[in-house]
């Protein structure tokens, strides 16, 4: 899972205590995104996914009267924002052969927004790819675990990014 062969990628872990703390931290995901990006989203029922969306939506510029859910069953909701929103739920996908009927291979290999993907495990995404992986672990005391991994340069500067952001940087340490 690494960036560079011999480099470690960079990472940024954290927890998040309640939902809101998740929606705050998608938010600032989505203040720093600054171009066309895949985000592959990890975790278990409940861990908090859609909730980080809803956030990472709110970052973007969604409106706020639009209403972000999650598409386990239209598979993919397409949102406006400063870059749309394209919230893929692969989560009803058990063949691979399902996904190029929904035309995933062309949203991932030419984003025209930001492209975040529930169930990404099931996607093949390139290990020299450009992409943000998010990992959420719910059941933890506090709160979920959240482990944000960079896989290329411009991933590494967005979490570069997410980290300095002065409202970030206020909550991590408060």
């Amino acid at each position: 899972m690494g960036t560079d062969s011999g480099r470690q990628p960079v990472s940024l872990d954290m927890i998040c205590e309640r939902p809101d703390d998740t929606r705050a931290l998608g938010r600032f995901i989505g203040q720093a995104v600054r171009e066309p990006l895949v985000i592959a989203l990890h975790g278990d029922l409940g861990s908090g996914k859609t909730v980080l969306v809803q956030g990472l939506a709110a970052g973007l510029e969604v409106p706020p009267e639009v209403y972000v859910t999650s598409p386990t069953y239209t598979l993919i909701n397409e949102y406006p924002g400063r870059l749309p929103v394209f919230h893929v739920d692969l989560y009803r996908i058990d063949e691979p052969d399902a996904l190029d009927d929904i035309g995933i291979d062309d949203l991932m290999d030419r984003p025209e927004g930001v492209v975040a993907v529930e169930w990404a495990g099931r996607l093949a995404l390139p290990p020299d790819g450009d992409w943000l992986e998010i990992i959420l672990t719910a059941g933890g005391d506090p709160g979920r675990r959240v482990q944000i991994i960079a896989h290329g340069r411009l991933a590494e500067d967005l979490i570069d990014r997410i980290a300095a952001l002065p409202a970030f940087r206020a909550e991590a340490e408060g």
